[in-house]
């Protein structure tokens, strides 16, 4: 540890800059490269292997980016080669995207990152508008490994009448988020 930290006493205030700039960047977009790793890898361990290695690479190579507005897309590139490369250490899985089809994935994901996370975003307010009682049902309707109709037998509830209140719900925060896209000019 101590090592560590003289290491970092002993970097420049031009390292120290670049390192303050690498971590912005990174930060501002790590939730939607993330995203984009998760939809090209089959597992979350995939995806949190392949992150680790693609911020690895970012930090190694940032010396190299001549436009910093240029960081997402440059990163998303980063992000596909080693999605492809995981995908290809796994092809004796059967249940592995072959490479052409990772590519289309990996473009239409590419292309429609500002509006996904615009929808998110709005997503994401909408839900902390709903009403605490409706937070709740949502929360547990989503949490992992839970069963619908356990759930709703243990809220004292009938299967469909369960299903019904998170339709509802669901219908409410689809309206909200449209609307909100719209606000925004996004719909």
């Amino acid at each position: 540890m101590a090592a560590l930290y003289g290491m970092f006493q002993q970097m420049t205030s031009a390292e120290n800059d670049k390192h303050d700039q690498f971590l912005r960047l990174y930060v501002e977009h790590e939730e939607a490269l993330n995203g984009f790793v998760r939809s090209l890898v089959p597992t979350r361990e995939d995806a949190r292997e392949v992150m680790q290695e693609v911020a690895v690479v970012l930090w190694r190579k940032f010396g190299e980016l001549n436009d910093l507005e240029d960081f997402r897309r440059w990163a998303f590139g980063v992000a596909k080669f080693k999605a492809l490369a995981c995908l290809r250490d796994r092809m004796r899985d059967r249940l592995v995207f072959d490479e052409e089809v990772l590519e289309l994935l990996a473009a239409e994901v590419t292309d429609n990152a500002d509006t996904f996370e615009a929808e998110r975003v709005a997503l994401d307010e909408c839900i902390g508008r709903l009403g605490v009682a409706q937070r709740k049902l949502l929360d547990a309707a989503y949490a992992p490994g839970v069963r619908m109709d356990e759930l709703a037998t243990s809220l004292g509830r009938t299967p469909m009448s369960f299903y019904k209140a998170l339709h509802r719900i669901r219908l409410a925060l689809m309206d909200c988020t449209q609307r909100v896209l719209a606000r925004e000019g996004l719909s």
